[in-house]
């Protein structure tokens, strides 16, 4: 998967995970709250995966980059 991709994925669980957690409070339902929590926590760890990709994407680039000024 893209560094897009998982921050967008991360976004879109987050929000969901955001909104299980309210309509498991509104129906005071704690199963529905976990849930939410659990999938807002699994946004989290997506949108990182994501920055964290770009991240090493850029080092890689600037690696080459100097690379290429040696030769």
């Amino acid at each position: 998967m893209s560094s897009t991709t998982d921050k967008i994925k991360g976004t879109a669980n987050q929000a969901m995970g955001n909104m299980k957690q309210a309509a498991g409070k509104a129906t005071d339902s704690a199963k529905l709250q976990a849930e939410g929590k659990g999938q807002e926590m699994k946004g989290h760890a997506q949108k990182a995966m994501g920055e964290a990709k770009d991240a090493v994407k850029h080092g890689a680039d600037k690696v080459a980059e100097e690379a290429n000024r040696k030769l």
